[in-house]
C-alpha cells in the first residue's frame, strides 16, 4: 500500500463526514465538500492551514504527539481511528518499521493445543493478524466447521467471508461481520505495512470482491474486543453467541476468541448438543477401522 495515499485518504474521510454543524461552524449556503473544509480542521485543530494540508497529503514525519492529539480531537476520532492515525504516524517516521516477529512455523505449541483442548464448555479459536486459523478446541472447530468447506481450502476468515458464498448463509448478520474484518484488517495493516502476507491477502481481496473493495475504501478501523455473533450454523441451526477477543503475548501476532451463549436460551441448547456431537466425531476419529484406538 502506498503510505501517503493511506495518510491521505485516511484524513479525508474522517473530515467528509463531520457536518459544520457538528463542529459548531457556521456552515453556509454554497460548500463544494460534503463535510469539514481543511481549513476548518485547522482552526479546530489549533495549527495552520498549510500544516494541516501537508498532513492530508500525507506527510506525517515529524507530527508531535500534540499535534496528531489536537487533529484526533478536532476530527472526532474514536479509540480504534486514535491508534490508527499514531500507527500511520509511527510507519512514516525516519527510522525504518520493523517487521513483527511471526509465531514459529513449527506449529501450534503442544501445551497451547491442550489448553484449548482442555476448555469443553465453550468453542475457542485461534487466528492470526492475516485472518489464517491458527488453532481450535473441538467445539471451536465445530461451530466454524463452514470455514473448513471453503473450496479454496485455505481456511481464512476473509476469504470464506468474501469469497465463499455460503459465508452468507452462515453469518446472520453478513453485512456487520463483513464490515468488521475489513476495519480490523486495515487497523493490522497500519500496524505492520510490511507484512506481505497481509498485504498480498488485501490485494486479492480488493481484485475479487466488489463487497471488500467498498468496504476498504471507506477507510474504517476497529478494534476487535468482543461483541455478538449470529450464526446459521448447517448442523445445529441458528446461534446468538456473546465473544470475547484476547490477545496472546507469546505470539503477538495470535488473536483468541471464545464464545458462550446465555444460560437457558435455545443457544445454549444448540450449542451443548453441537458439543456433544463435537465429542463423539472426535471419538470416531481416534478409533481406526479394525477397532484400534489411534495415537
Amino acid at each position: 500500500m502506498d503510505h501517503r495515499a493511506e495518510v491521505s485518504e485516511f484524513l479525508r474521510t474522517r473530515r467528509d463526514r463531520i457536518t459544520p454543524e457538528q463542529a459548531g461552524i457556521i456552515g453556509g449556503s454554497r460548500r463544494r465538500v460534503p463535510g469539514l473544509r481543511r481549513e476548518e480542521v485547522a482552526l479546530l485543530a489549533g495549527v495552520s492551514v498549510e500544516y494541516y494540508a501537508r498532513m492530508e497529503r500525507g506527510e506525517l514525519a515529524g507530527v508531535s504527539t500534540e499535534v496528531l492529539e489536537s487533529i484526533a480531537h478536532a476530527l472526532r476520532l474514536d479509540e480504534a481511528e486514535i491508534d490508527h492515525l499514531a500507527d500511520l504516524a509511527r510507519t512514516a517516521g525516519p527510522r525504518p518499521v520493523r517487521k513483527r516477529r511471526r509465531p514459529s512455523a513449527r506449529g501450534v505449541p503442544p501445551a497451547f493445543q491442550r489448553f484449548l483442548d482442555a476448555v469443553t464448555g465453550a468453542p475457542v479459536w485461534v487466528r492470526d493478524r492475516r485472518m489464517d486459523f491458527v488453532a481450535a478446541n473441538p467445539l471451536g472447530r465445530a461451530l466454524y466447521a463452514p470455514l473448513f468447506e471453503d473450496p479454496t481450502g485455505r481456511a481464512n476468515t476473509a476469504r470464506f467471508t468474501f469469497l465463499d458464498p455460503a459465508a452468507r448463509t452462515f453469518f446472520l448478520e453478513w453485512e456487520e461481520n463483513a464490515d468488521s474484518i475489513v476495519a480490523t484488517m486495515r487497523t493490522y495493516a497500519g500496524q505492520n505495512p510490511l507484512d506481505k502476507g497481509l498485504t498480498d491477502l488485501i490485494g486479492e481481496l480488493v481484485t475479487r470482491s466488489d463487497a471488500f473493495r467498498q468496504r476498504w475504501s471507506v477507510h474504517d478501523v476497529r478494534h476487535h474486543r468482543g461483541g455478538v455473533k449470529r450464526l446459521h450454523h448447517p448442523v445445529v441451526g441458528d446461534l446468538e453467541l456473546s465473544y470475547e477477543a484476547m490477545d496472546l503475548p507469546a505470539n503477538p501476532e495470535w488473536f483468541m476468541f471464545a464464545y458462550t451463549a446465555e444460560p437457558g436460551t435455545p443457544s445454549e441448547e444448540r450449542l451443548r448438543l453441537l458439543g456433544s456431537l463435537a465429542v463423539t466425531e472426535q471419538s470416531a476419529e481416534t478409533v481406526s477401522d479394525d477397532g484400534t484406538a489411534r495415537r
